[in-house]
């Protein structure tokens, strides 16, 4: 099959194309012909080999493939797999290996492609909609009538943050750059920050009365992270899902003491298995049908063949799109 391998870390240059045994389903697992990947932040660090992915091993040889989230059809299933059928279109967040024309699944982590959304598009969903819905509503507690704080609204995580937080009732103020304002406002943006001109602690403020932020979904870390208890209402939730900023941060502790206010880091790949399937299968349940009733939907900036994965990371790390980029496998 046709996959892209690490052999070294660095620039996107290191990314290579190459044809590779397939995978093989353990008891427990499907194989899913993969339609389509979509491109995260966490890929970046992995091929600058700052956040290690699992090491697949096809055929008797050990692969480093990125790729967390994929979309397509059950092809094979594992002697001991009930709930999936050949031909069924599914997605999900994997641990790695996402970036390739075959991938092994355990079962209890796929969901089915909405109705909705075709196969390749619902790449887009996995990862960023869960990660959104677990941070702000289970984690952070979001509730109707409430109100959050989204940062790089115009990100995946952060265009499905957005539809989340209006498809439940609550409120959402985004950060953003100057021309991703609009995109950020057509989604249901209840008021945009350019951050590039506005300081995003006295925007809250003002949008809020005074009162402050119930629950900040916060990807870039370093400065931001005082800020955001600046911004903070008393017993609000900061919950940390990245640092694209910076991994190191100081604040005053006093002021989230003061506050009453929680600080909450979370990531996916990291969970156990058991962890991964819960909370895929809660979204499932509770979120999934939104999409189509329309209240949800996946925000794709552009497509890229998997040939032109090279061209696709530099995209990515320009900060040009609006939503997700997909590769088409």
């Amino acid at each position: 099959m046709k996959a892209v391998v690490l052999e070294s870390f660095g620039d996107p240059e290191v990314l290579q194309v190459k044809e590779i045994p397939e995978p093989t389903p353990g008891p427990d697992e499907v194989i899913v012909a993969v339609s389509a990947s979509a491109l995260n932040r966490a890929d970046l660090m992995q091929r600058r080999g700052g956040y290690p992915g699992p090491k697949l091993v096809y055929g008797g040889e050990t692969f480093d493939i990125p790729g967390m989230e994929m979309s397509g059809r059950v092809v094979e299933r594992g002697a001991r797999v009930t709930e999936w059928n050949i031909d069924d279109a599914v997605m999900a967040i994997v641990s790695g290996g996402a970036y390739a024309e075959r991938v092994a699944v355990h079962e209890r982590q796929l969901l089915p492609v909405p109705f909705t959304v075709p196969t390749r598009d619902a790449a887009a969903i996995p990862e960023v909609f869960i990660t959104a819905w677990d941070a702000l509503v289970v984690q952070g507690g979001l509730t109707s009538g409430r109100v959050a704080l989204v940062h790089a609204g115009a990100s995946g995580v952060g265009t499905a943050a957005i539809q989340i937080v209006e498809a439940i009732g609550a409120t959402v103020v985004v950060t953003t750059s100057t021309g991703k304002v609009e995109a950020c406002r057509a989604l249901g943006a209840d008021h945009v920050v350019d951050y590039t001109t506005e300081d995003f602690v006295a925007a809250a403020l003002e949008f809020t009365g005074g009162r402050g932020i119930d629950v900040v979904l916060d990807v870039i870390g370093g400065d931001y992270l005082e800020r955001n208890i600046d911004a903070l209402a008393t017993k609000g939730t900061i919950v940390q899902v990245g640092a694209m900023g910076s991994g190191s941060a100081s604040f005053t502790l006093g002021k989230l003491l003061y506050k009453r206010a929680r600080l909450i880091g979370t990531v996916l790949r990291a969970r156990p298995l058991e962890e991964k399937a819960a909370i895929s299968r809660q979204f499932g349940r509770e979120m999934l049908p939104l999409f189509d009733q329309g209240l949800l939907s996946p925000v794709i900036d552009r497509h890229f063949s998997i040939d032109d994965v090279v061209d696709a990371h530099r995209y990515m790390e320009s900060n040009a799109n609006v939503g997700k980029i997909l590769l088409d496998i």
